[in-house]
């Protein structure tokens, strides 16, 4: 999972394993709206990350009750991150086998937190979960994230997730991404699929293109050694 924030807003990736060739298209989502202004993603165990995304919905919910204005990014986290640890605490429960970002519009503009299991809550430009989330973070340090639009985001995001993915190894899987942005009129939403699909056609292109290079470098060496 994948979270940048850019000049015009934030963007979640998530590369959603496929357990089955019968399963149906965005079945099982791992991106999730908590409030218009709030998004959630999840990495990890997806009932976990359900109980989580139900309880940012109640904590939203009760905020706006209480005080009557929408709950600030700062504040959700804060709380979730809370109860998150709680589960750390007793022996009789256990913690969440999952990690989660929210992508939020404040006040002050777009903004991106990530929050461990342990009950952790950061503030990031840029962050990655998972199990390739080193890869992931070594290739989004190569960024300008302050020019960087969201819909360059998405296309920089699906490079990422396919570069991580070994086929050898895992599952087939499908890119699931959102973004709040001025595109999106500072709400959450799912990224259109025209230009989703776009971005994973580039993006496959460029990897093969990469590995044809890589194949041509290799016979260049064969070639100089004989």
């Amino acid at each position: 999972m994948v979270g940048l924030k850019c000049s015009d807003g934030v963007v979640l990736g998530v590369e959603k394993m496929l357990i089955s060739k019968m399963l149906v298209k965005g079945t099982n989502r791992r991106i999730h709206t908590v409030e218009p202004h709030v998004g959630m993603s999840i990495a990890g165990l997806v009932p976990d990350g359900r109980v989580l995304v139900n309880r940012a919905r109640e904590e939203a919910r009760s905020f706006k009750q209480n005080f009557g204005i929408k709950v600030s990014g700062e504040t959700l986290g804060e709380r979730l991150a809370g109860y998150m640890h709680t589960f750390s605490l007793y022996e009789w429960l256990r913690p969440f086998g999952c990690g989660v970002m929210l992508a939020v519009w404040g006040e002050e503009g777009p903004e991106l937190f990530a929050l461990e299991p342990d009950g952790s809550c950061y503030k990031y430009y840029d962050c990655a979960l998972g199990k390739a989330k080193q890869q992931a973070k070594t290739m989004i340090e190569s960024l300008n994230l302050e020019e960087l639009t969201c819909r360059a985001a998405v296309l920089e995001i699906a490079k990422m997730l396919h570069q991580v993915h070994d086929d050898l190894k895992d599952k087939a899987f499908e890119l699931e991404m959102s973004w709040i942005c001025e595109e999106s009129g500072r709400k959450h939403q799912l990224v259109p699929q025209d230009v989703l699909d776009e971005a994973e056609t580039a993006a496959k292109a460029a990897l093969d293109s990469d590995d044809s290079d890589d194949d041509d470098d290799d016979e260049g060496e064969v070639a100089m050694a004989d």
